[in-house]
């Protein structure tokens, strides 16, 4: 057993900044910074954070509940009112990458959501797990790629297909050309000369990197003639590859399943995902990590679930750290949320365990805020639980 495995004790990692501590120690600045960090001046990555501390609760006093946990979610009825979002780069964090991920999600009866931008094989990602599995879809390579990767999926028993909206370009994370990101995937051995300090301060990585054979090919991502896609050329490929709502007609032929739009963040856009078949979408600003300076997705979630009216599923994610955020994002009117920087600092620290302790300290987190607020179940989570930060009022009003 590891040392940082030993030190995931409930003593020793009490909430996820905990975790992610650890995963600052174990993994280079390089690979840290790249979950970790956000967009331009990261002004919408802090906002999203910022914006829960902004909502009080509103508890009901002297109530005795037994909770209940559980959601539904496109069909799929989850423990827990979370899933595991899409992390790309998951090998970089650890070798057991996204495999320890869907294995952690099955045994805990939630979803976990598969990045195109994988390490693994989506079909050992789907055998690593006995709950539900999704597919999230860039048009990296184009079309004939993206059909090919829609077909594996649906063999290996994916159920539903996450497209992902908001990349027409990456956005501009100056955390990742400071520190030797692109050193780190290619290059030459000379253009990594100044960063090698870096890693070799975290030789326990560096090993487990060396061994896994260095930087992953992106197995999921074929191109006709030339095998999977190196991760270098990721930054590229999506700049060819933008998605637009035409698209939704071949992809709806390709895959005859449950497509969920993710990066939703005006009303009209919410309700243009209806009228192309979406079966759910997400509320996302990808973290803070595209386009700096929009909104937190708790500020905008009222006014996508006024634009939807019930029609389909609201999903959210960006700064959810805690239980009791997850708790406020479903009172707003989200049905569940997608975690993914939370237990992705569990896999940088300590692999599978993390990943286990992180959605192991966020389910308690939820129960214990239901159970505080005097409230039985998620379905019965509602806007009179929370108290709406004036700021807020008109604008959560309008969108209401």
């Amino acid at each position: 057993m590891t040392d940082s495995v030993r030190s995931l004790s409930s003593s020793k990692v009490v909430n996820i900044e905990d975790l992610r501590r650890m995963a600052q120690r174990r993994v280079p600045k390089s690979v840290f910074d790249y979950l970790d960090g956000g967009a331009e001046s990261e002004f919408t990555l802090n906002e999203n954070c910022r914006a829960f501390r902004e909502v009080m609760f509103r508890p009901r006093a002297a109530v005795a509940v037994d909770c209940k946990l559980s959601a539904t979610v496109v069909g799929h009825e989850l423990s827990v009112p979370f899933m595991l979002a899409p992390v790309g780069y998951s090998r970089l964090m650890h070798p057991e990458g996204e495999v320890a991920a869907a294995g952690v999600a099955g045994e805990i009866g939630t979803g976990y959501i598969l990045s195109s931008i994988s390490g693994h094989k989506l079909e050992d990602v789907k055998g690593a797990t006995a709950g539900p599995a999704w597919y999230q879809l860039y048009l990296l390579g184009g079309r004939g790629p993206a059909e090919a990767a829609l077909e594996r999926a649906r063999k290996a028993g994916f159920s539903a297909v996450v497209l992902t909206v908001d990349t027409p370009v990456a956005g501009m994370r100056e955390r990742d050309p400071r520190n030797g990101m692109k050193e780190l995937l290619g290059g030459s051995p000379l253009s990594k000369i100044p960063f090698l300090p870096n890693f070799l301060a975290h030789p326990g990585w560096l090993a487990s990197f060396l061994l896994d054979g260095g930087v992953p090919r992106l197995e999921n991502i074929v191109i006709p003639g030339k095998g999977p896609m190196e991760l270098l050329d990721v930054g590229a490929a999506l700049s060819e590859s933008t998605v637009t709502w035409a698209d939704l007609k071949w992809i709806r032929e390709a895959w005859s399943g449950p497509i969920i739009v993710k990066g939703v963040l005006i009303g009209d856009d919410a309700r243009r995902a209806i009228d192309e078949g979406a079966a759910a979408v997400v509320v996302s600003n990808h973290g803070g990590r595209q386009l700096d300076s929009v909104p937190a997705t708790l500020r905008v979630l009222p006014e996508i679930v006024a634009a939807v009216n019930g029609r389909i599923d609201v999903l959210m994610d960006g700064g959810i750290r805690r239980g009791s955020d997850i708790v406020k994002a479903i009172c707003f009117g989200a049905r569940a949320v997608l975690i993914g920087r939370a237990y992705a600092y569990g896999l940088a620290a300590a692999g599978k365990p993390g990943v286990r302790r992180a959605v192991e300290i966020l389910r308690s987190d939820v129960e214990r805020t239901m159970r505080l607020l005097g409230c039985g179940s998620i379905g019965s989570l509602d806007r009179s639980f929370v108290e709406v930060p004036q700021s807020w009022g008109s604008a959560v009003e309008r969108r209401a």
